[in-house]
């Protein structure tokens, strides 16, 4: 398995502690340098410290006990590649660089290490000594329901702060003292600039999904977040792709990082298939209802919100079990969403790309792009929800006749040669790759197959709702600050604050 150390040079300090109030903390010095970390003298100074070997297994590793015994009870027997290769180092202190694709074992990866590091301390309250940066509410739920067992085994606390969840009591339970901190970027700078949090004794920091983060326009606001940890502390990023963005954070925050990258790109997966169903207008809709009701689960994308209300009001009529998720959704509405799938009770999940990471759900082997992603690292993560931890999965796009070019781009970037097939609902072939069936309720006889003006006149009329709802909103805010200065004051009296990270 590919396993490399680089040099990287960096001159910074850590931030000054923050009093209590809304004043951003002060910027560092640019030409500070960064104290070396303790337990990672090795690469303080001259040359680049030789990467440790992997892990043949878990029982290999230097763990408090408890962390192995709760191995045992979950059933995890053998370590996966990232995990035997980035383990070691992380719990010798070492900064980390961890390339892998979704479902490869990055959370155990660098949250043993987390975990086995923090134990035996305790955090102040509003003080957190473990950091994890994830860019969606679901994968901070999923990493925190990985390592809760964990966590419990040794000790430690470990509080959640995302968007759309009550903000008093994620500070509430800061206030109580928190270990570990699993956060998404815009909810912990509200929590900063209030006073109920701060990073100065953060002494392990990890960035999961960090493409991601950078792709959602996160990176000046997880700059700011980093510049905000002590300078000698440990960092780890993980992530599926490693891009110009992602790079310039791993210049500036990691010092001598150890880098694995033990997975081939999710395009290259071996138990991945890939198929292109080039389909008619006309035809398009009544084939997604087809493929709908298989008898096994599947995620189906679409690009916008209004298309997934509107595409689950139509499998619900024809007797498919079916719910969105999607960014204009509460956190409880998606979490009914997630549990009813992850349950079987709800046997479609139609989302947009919210659910592109950070969602995992077993033995899933079918994902279909009802319709295509605009961006090939958007198709991989798509894709990646299915044949994970080296399971097969299949993942299906349909194409209408005026996107085969803008397709063919798309799988050339994401270095994916894609089998190809002309169908149409009750096909032989689309029920070969994707179980596709006819559901239990035939359509109405004048919408069986709706003209694509039709259609397209549907999609006009439910962006317009759409864009109704979304006037009648306080004004969206981005990077934890609302656009427009003067909302707080325009606001009606009697009503709350909204919090200002409800897209993360």
């Amino acid at each position: 398995m590919p396993d490399d150390s680089r040099q990287t040079s960096r001159k910074r300090s850590s931030a000054p502690r923050q009093r209590p109030g809304r004043r951003r903390p002060a910027r560092p010095r640019a030409d500070a340098a960064r104290p070396a970390h303790p337990a990672a003298a090795s690469s303080a100074s001259g040359p680049a410290a030789a990467s440790l070997p992997p892990a043949a297994s878990f029982a290999d590793l230097r763990m408090p006990a408890p962390l192995h015994a709760e191995l045992a009870r979950q059933g995890v027997t053998s370590p996966f590649p990232i995990q035997a290769a980035a383990l070691p180092n992380a719990l010798a202190g070492r900064d980390v660089l961890g390339r892998g694709r979704t479902g490869s074992g990055k959370t155990l990866a660098f949250g043993l290490a987390l975990l086995a590091r923090t134990a035996g301390h305790r955090a102040e309250p509003r003080a957190p000594l473990a950091l994890v940066l994830v860019p969606t509410r679901e994968l901070a739920q999923q990493v925190a329901g990985a390592l809760a067992p964990y966590a419990d085994a040794v000790g430690l606390r470990v509080a959640t702060v995302v968007g759309g969840m009550s903000l008093v009591r994620q500070a509430n339970a800061l206030a109580r003292g928190a270990d570990v901190l699993i956060a998404t970027p815009g909810r912990l700078a509200d929590l900063i600039e209030r006073g109920d949090c701060r990073l100065d004794r953060v002494r392990t920091t990890v960035l999961d999904e960090a493409d991601q983060m950078t792709d959602m326009g996160f990176l000046p606001q997880v700059t700011r977040l980093l510049e905000q940890t002590p300078g000698g502390g440990q960092r780890m990023l993980f992530s599926a792709t490693l891009d110009r963005n992602v790079d310039t954070l791993v210049r500036r925050f990691l010092s001598d990082p150890v880098t694995h990258s033990v997975d081939p790109p999710a395009g290259a997966v071996g138990t991945m298939e890939h198929h292109l169903l080039h389909v008619t207008d006309a035809d398009k809709h009544e084939t997604t209802v087809h493929i709908a009701a298989r008898d096994e689960r599947v995620i189906m994308f679409v690009g916008k919100k209004y298309a997934a209300d509107r595409l689950v009001r139509k499998l619900t009529s024809r007797g498919v079990r079916a719910a969105a998720l999607h960014g204009g959704k509460t956190q409880s509405q998606r979490n009914r969403a997630l549990d009813g799938f992850h349950a079987g009770d709800v046997t479609v999940l139609v989302a947009t790309n919210v659910a592109a990471r950070g969602i995992h759900i077993d033995d899933l082997d079918l994902v279909v792009n009802i319709d295509p992603p605009a961006d090939h690292k958007d198709y991989l993560h798509r894709g990646g929800r299915t044949a994970r931890a080296g399971r097969t999965g299949t993942v299906v796009t349909l194409v209408l006749p005026d996107q085969r070019r803008e397709v063919k781009d798309l799988m050339a970037k994401a270095g994916i040669r894609p089998r190809s097939a002309d169908v149409g609902p009750g096909d032989p072939e689309l029920t070969r790759i994707t179980g596709a069936r006819a559901p239990s309720r035939p359509a109405p006889a004048d919408t069986a197959r709706k003209p694509a003006s039709a259609a397209r006149r549907d999609d006009v009329r439910d962006a317009k709702r759409d864009d109704g709802r979304s006037r009648k909103r306080p004004a969206a805010v981005q990077g934890g600050r609302p656009r427009n200065s003067h909302d707080a004051a325009k606001r009606k009296p009697g009503r709350g604050r909204r919090s200002s990270s409800l897209n993360t």
